[in-house]
C-alpha cells in the first residue's frame, strides 16, 4: 500500500518591505508622540513664566501703593522727575519712608529717602531692573552714606511714571508740589519680552487698577 507523504506547512518570513514600512509606522508614531509632549511642555512653561511674570508685576504695584498711600500731605513727602535713558523713559520717583517691612526696614531706626528708579544690571548690555534706591532722611545731601539698592524686578526696559494734578484735571510728567500729593500715580513699565504693564494707583485708600 502506497502512503503519500504529509505535506509540511510552510513558514511564511516577514520581507524587507514589510519590515520597513513597519519601521516607517512607529517612527511616525514616535513624532508625533514626541510633538505632542514638547507642544505642551511648552505651553505649560510659558505659561508659568506668565504666571511668574504677573505676580512679579502685581507685588510691584502693592509694594508701591501701600508705601504712597501712607505718605502725608503737605509735608514735601513725594516729588518726582521725568528722565531718558536714550530714547526710552526712565522716569523717577521720590517719598520719605517710614521704617516697616514693605522696604525691608522693619527694624531700621529713622526715616528714609526712597527713590524708585531704572537702571542697568550691568555695564555689559542694556538689561535693565527696576529697584528702590533708599538711604536715611537725616544723610547729608549728597552723600552716599547708609545709601542700599533694593532690586525689585528684572527684565525691563522702560519706566514712565505719570502725576495726575486735580487743578489741572489732567495728568503730569513731573511733581514738584510740596504742599499737596497728585491724585493718582500711574506707572507704565516697558517689558522686555512683550507690551507694558500700566497700574493706576490711588494715593487714597481704594483699589489700584491694573491693566496688564
Amino acid at each position: 500500500m502506497f502512503i503519500a507523504p504529509a505535506k509540511r506547512g510552510r513558514r511564511r518570513a516577514f520581507t524587507l518591505l514589510e519590515i520597513a514600512l513597519a519601521v516607517a509606522i512607529l517612527g511616525m508614531m514616535a513624532t508625533v508622540i514626541y510633538r505632542f509632549v514638547a507642544t505642551n511642555m511648552t505651553i505649560m512653561r510659558v505659561s508659568s513664566e506668565e504666571n511668574a511674570a504677573a505676580a512679579s508685576y502685581a507685588g510691584l504695584t502693592n509694594l508701591v501703593t501701600a508705601q504712597l498711600q501712607e505718605l502725608p500731605s503737605g509735608v514735601g513727602a513725594l516729588a518726582g522727575e521725568p528722565f531718558k535713558f536714550g530714547d526710552r523713559p526712565r522716569d523717577e520717583i521720590t517719598w520719605i519712608c517710614n521704617s516697616g517691612p514693605g522696604l525691608l526696614t522693619r527694624y531700621a531706626p529713622g526715616e528714609f529717602i526712597v527713590s524708585m528708579r531704572l537702571r542697568r544690571i550691568n555695564e555689559k548690555n542694556d538689561q535693565m531692573e527696576i529697584g528702590f534706591l533708599r538711604k536715611p532722611r537725616d544723610t547729608a545731601e549728597g552723600s552716599t552714606e547708609g545709601e542700599s539698592w533694593v532690586s525689585v524686578l528684572e527684565n525691563v526696559r522702560s519706566l514712565e511714571i505719570r502725576y495726575f494734578d486735580p487743578r489741572l484735571n489732567s495728568w503730569t510728567d513731573r511733581w514738584t508740589d510740596p504742599a499737596m500729593l497728585p491724585r493718582l500715580v500711574k506707572m507704565v513699565v516697558g517689558r522686555a519680552d512683550r507690551g507694558t504693564w500700566e497700574a493706576i494707583i490711588p494715593l487714597g485708600r481704594t483699589s489700584q487698577v491694573l491693566v496688564p
